[in-house]
C-alpha cells in the first residue's frame, strides 16, 4: 500500500511472524498509546516526532499509520481570553436529527462532484493554514491559533509546520520512517477508492482482502481514527475523499451530533463515534444545509491533568506550491 509496508516486509525478516492473536494485541495497544498521547500530549512526542515514529511502531506491532497529533500542553499566546456560555461544540435540541449515513454519503456526493485536485510532483510542498480555536473548560478562555505548514509532498525535503503557533523544522524522512496518511501521491493513489476495500487496508497492514465480517469493535475504531486522519489531509487524489466518507458511514456506531459549532463559529453536524471511550468529544463537523465539510473538533487534558480543552479547528486555505514559504 505505501512505501512504509514495503519496508515493513523487510523489517527483520528473520524473525517469525506475528500471529493472530499478537497483532490484535499489538494493535490495542498501540491505539491506547495514541489515545493517552492525545488526552496528554506533554507526556509524550509531539505530532511531528509521533509522525516519524510510525515505521517503528508499524513494524513493532504490525499496524499501518499512527495519529496526527495537536501536542501542547500549556497556554499559548492568541485572542484576548473571554468567558464562554456553554462548551464550544455542545449539542443543542433546536436542531433536527439527521443519521451519519446521510451526512456522510451526502457529502461523498458534493466532494466527487467537485474534485479538480491536480497531482503534486514529489519535488513540491503542499501549504495549508489552519486555524485551531481552544477554549480551556474550567475559565472559558479562548485562544486562536493560526498554524501554516510547508508539507514535503514525498518527505524527502525539510518541512516547515506549526502547532499551536510553535514553529518545527521537520527533516527528511531516514530510511524505516514513515506517515499516516502517505505523503507521496503515488502511494495515495494506491488506496482504494471503494470504500469497503478501503477500510481493510486501514486495519489490517495494507491487506483488502479482509472481511469487515471478522472485524472487532477495536477494529472499527481503528478504521473511524485512520479515516479521520486521512480526512485531516488537505489533498488527496480524486475519489479518496469521497471513499473516506462512505466508508465511515459504514462504520457501525456512527452518530450525526446536531448543533455543534466549529472554529468559524459556524453551526453544524457533528459525526461522532460513541462507541469507544478514545473517541469521545472527537469528531467531524459538517454543513446542516448542504453537509459541505467545515472542520474537526478534539479535546486534550493538560499533563497536570488540571485543565481540559476543547480544540476546534478547519483549513482556511491550501495549495500545491514550489518551494518553502511560498505562498499561493
Amino acid at each position: 500500500m505505501t512505501d512504509e509496508l514495503e519496508l515493513l516486509r523487510g523489517w527483520d525478516a528473520d524473525a517469525a511472524p506475528l500471529t493472530g492473536p499478537a497483532r490484535s494485541g499489538a494493535r490495542h495497544r498501540l491505539l491506547n498509546t495514541i489515545a493517552h498521547a492525545q488526552r496528554h500530549p506533554d507526556t509524550g512526542p509531539g505530532r511531528r516526532h509521533v509522525l516519524r515514529l510510525a515505521t517503528a511502531a508499524v513494524a513493532a506491532v504490525a499496524v499501518t499509520g499512527t495519529a496526527v497529533l495537536i501536542a501542547d500542553g500549556g497556554d499559548g499566546a492568541g485572542d484576548r481570553p473571554h468567558r464562554a456560555d456553554r462548551a464550544p461544540g455542545a449539542a443543542t435540541p433546536r436542531m433536527s436529527n439527521v443519521s451519519a449515513a446521510t451526512v456522510l454519503k451526502t457529502a461523498a456526493a458534493r466532494t466527487g462532484r467537485q474534485e479538480t485536485t491536480p497531482a503534486p510532483r514529489d519535488d513540491q510542498f503542499i501549504y495549508s493554514k489552519r486555524v485551531i480555536k481552544e477554549t480551556e473548560r474550567g475559565t472559558g478562555a479562548v485562544t486562536t491559533y493560526e498554524d501554516v505548514n510547508w508539507d514535503s509532498v514525498d518527505g524527502s525535503r525539510r518541512s516547515l509546520t506549526m502547532e499551536l503557533g510553535r514553529v518545527i523544522w521537520e527533516e527528511p524522512l531516514k530510511k524505516g520512517e514513515g506517515v499516516w496518511p502517505p505523503r507521496e501521491w503515488s502511494e495515495l493513489k494506491k488506496l482504494p477508492t471503494a470504500p469497503e476495500k478501503l477500510i481493510p487496508v486501514l486495519t489490517d497492514v495494507g491487506s483488502s482482502r479482509r472481511s469487515t465480517d471478522d472485524f472487532t469493535a477495536q477494529d472499527w475504531y481503528q478504521a473511524y481514527f485512520m479515516l479521520g486522519e486521512l480526512l485531516k489531509w488537505p489533498v488527496l487524489p480524486a475519489g479518496l475523499r469521497s471513499a473516506a466518507y462512505e466508508a465511515l458511514a459504514l462504520v457501525p456506531g456512527v452518530e450525526a451530533i446536531p448543533g455543534v459549532k466549529d472554529s468559524a463559529g459556524r453551526t453544524g453536524v457533528g459525526i461522532a463515534y460513541p462507541k469507544s471511550p478514545m473517541a469521545q468529544g472527537k469528531y467531524l463537523i459538517f454543513s446542516p444545509k448542504s453537509y459541505a465539510f467545515l472542520g474537526f473538533r478534539d479535546e486534550r487534558t493538560s499533563a497536570s491533568g488540571d485543565r481540559t480543552y476543547v480544540q476546534l479547528s478547519h483549513v482556511v486555505d491550501w495549495a500545491v506550491v514550489d518551494r518553502l514559504r511560498q505562498l499561493p
